[in-house]
């Protein structure tokens, strides 16, 4: 991993009500690098991630993304920044081409520098063949590649994915674990998950996360330990989550 710093987060909390969702967690990333933020559903992921880009204000804490801090200048920091929510933010009566070329124009970039961009990133997520196709007409698969192409439209240092694999097939899945592992080589990626698996195909280190606060974060090394220390950590906090984790498809306990 290069050691240039591209994400750092200290103390984050973030409080809805009286329900604390995200209590002081800490993250650093560095180029070349995929962080996989691991664990169950609840467990403060999609919170945290929405903070780093800037989209949820947190409680506390403080955020900087390339060396600028997100809440004092977050307009140039989120220029640094590609995202995809879990959901993604796609128009279905658009075509590949018109949605990429609109996103990157809302980048701020001219004409032809727009067509470029989006070329590029057609080629990068294997999107040619459904450039001309209306997007709702898409298999899931597609629609995620269109997402993480207008992520990657601008060339950012960090690409935040949120459940970038969820409901997609077994080949799909593949596809899109080989395109992660390919932007990880350029670029700074976190990607949240709730399948240790997706973790151990693509991230070089994990963070896993329970009723909003970091209980392990460290490089993907002693898998056996690792899978260890999460499922004993649940099966202590509750039983019921270890059933709901056990249940995926790609899991075991």
């Amino acid at each position: 991993m290069n050691s240039e710093s591209l994400i750092e987060a200290v103390a984050l909390s973030r409080f809805f009500g009286a329900h604390c969702a995200v209590e002081k967690i800490n993250l650093q990333l560095g180029r070349g690098e995929v962080l996989g933020l691991l664990g169950p559903n609840g467990a403060g992921k999609s919170t945290t991630m929405q903070m780093l880009t800037g989209n949820l204000a947190p409680g506390s804490g403080e955020i900087k993304v390339n060396g600028i801090d997100l809440l004092d200048e977050p307009r140039k920091a989120k220029c640094h920044i590609g995202y995809l929510p879990e959901q993604p933010p796609v128009y279905r009566d658009m075509s590949v081409n018109e949605y990429l070329r609109y996103c990157a124009r809302l980048h701020s970039l001219e004409w032809r520098e727009a067509i470029t961009a989006a070329d590029e990133a057609k080629e990068r997520c294997n999107l040619q063949e459904v450039q001309h196709r209306l997007i709702g007409n898409l298999s899931k698969g597609f629609q995620q590649r269109v997402g993480i192409a207008q992520a990657i439209l601008h060339k950012p240092a960090v690409i935040i994915l949120d459940e970038p694999t969820v409901g997609l097939d077994p080949i799909q899945i593949r596809e899109i674990r080989a395109l992660i592992r390919e932007l990880g080589e350029e670029h700074g990626i976190i990607l949240s998950t709730h399948i240790l698996p997706e973790v151990q195909a693509v991230c070089d280190r994990v963070q896993i996360l329970n009723r909003g606060r970091t209980v392990f974060n460290d490089k993907l090394g002693a898998v056996e330990s690792l899978e260890n220390i999460f499922f004993e950590l649940v099966y202590q906090d509750d039983p019921a989550v270890v059933v709901s984790v056990a249940a995926e498809p790609e899991v075991s306990v």
